[in-house]
């Protein structure tokens, strides 16, 4: 559990550098790039305290839908938005894709600093 916590911390941190860097092609794909970092890693920190709290899930939504129950995270749709973005990223490549994704990236950053919050470490 410490190992994937440590990961995400240091993920969030680096999306949260990138963010605050001057927009350019560049740097909006590389906040693309850690925004999939940081994501991936969020539902699998959620999935081991789950797990450690004798609740399995094995998908992204299974396993959101699984921390609402819990009250590890709040019942918000940004969350279901953060993972379809991630998946669109992952998947293909688009300009205007990017650029939307890019724009909710700032809005994730809020979602990821509470679930930080609420993993007790």
């Amino acid at each position: 559990m410490k190992e994937i916590y440590a990961s995400y911390t240091k993920s969030l941190e680096r999306l949260k550098e990138i963010l605050r860097a001057d927009k350019t092609v560049a740097n909006r794909d590389s906040a693309i790039k850690r925004f999939e970092f940081t994501t991936e890693l969020a539902w699998k920190l959620i999935q081991v305290y789950l797990r450690e709290q004798r609740i399995v899930c094995r998908s992204p939504k299974e396993c959101l839908r699984e921390a609402y129950a819990f009250g590890l995270i709040e019942d918000d749709d940004r969350w279901l938005q953060m993972i379809d973005d991630r998946n669109i990223t992952v998947h293909t490549y688009n300009e205007t894709t990017a650029d939307e994704v890019y724009s909710r990236l700032s809005m994730y950053l809020e979602l990821f600093e509470i679930l930080k919050l609420k993993i007790p470490m």
